[in-house]
């Protein structure tokens, strides 16, 4: 019993030191110096300037190596690629056809059936798909390229 009795009156001087000591410090006003005044340069002088006479130490930096133009052929195939496995998979092409939409709801109540888009897009796949290994190549990918219309010259 003595140990909490003389836990608690320790806990009391300790709440009564905090207190006086937080008190005292609220009082105080600390006055934060101002900043020395910038000096002041004179007429006559002048910020130094480089010399271009000195020799230039160290290795110079590397040139940045050029970027790799992608065709067109392998940006489409980027686009596809979803997880860049280097083949395309039955779901990757289908995740990306929304422009598609349109033109697989034949019956136009947009809604598209299974039906609808099971037979437009597997058969064009498994067209695709010459070794029918269930994955498209960059090669078998090519063959998926839709046809570029004839630009007539208007001059």
């Amino acid at each position: 019993m003595k140990r909490y009795v003389a836990g608690a009156g320790s806990m009391f001087l300790l709440m009564v030191a905090g207190l006086f000591f937080w008190i005292g410090a609220n009082g105080q006003e600390v006055a934060i110096p101002d900043a020395p005044p910038p000096p002041i340069l004179l007429e006559t002088e002048e910020l130094p300037k480089a010399d271009e006479t000195v020799p230039v130490l160290g290795v110079p930096p590397p040139t940045p190596p050029k970027a790799y133009k992608a065709s067109r052929e392998e940006r489409r195939f980027n686009r596809y690629d979803r997880n860049r496995d280097e083949a395309i998979t039955r779901l990757e092409l289908m995740s990306s056809r929304t422009k598609a939409f349109k033109a697989l709801d034949k019956d136009g109540n947009n809604l598209l059936t299974f039906e609808e888009w099971a037979v437009a897009t597997s058969d064009r796949f498994v067209s695709a798909d010459a070794d029918l290994d269930g994955k498209l190549t960059r090669v078998e990918f090519r063959t998926t390229r839709p046809k570029r219309k004839a630009s007539r010259c208007k001059c």
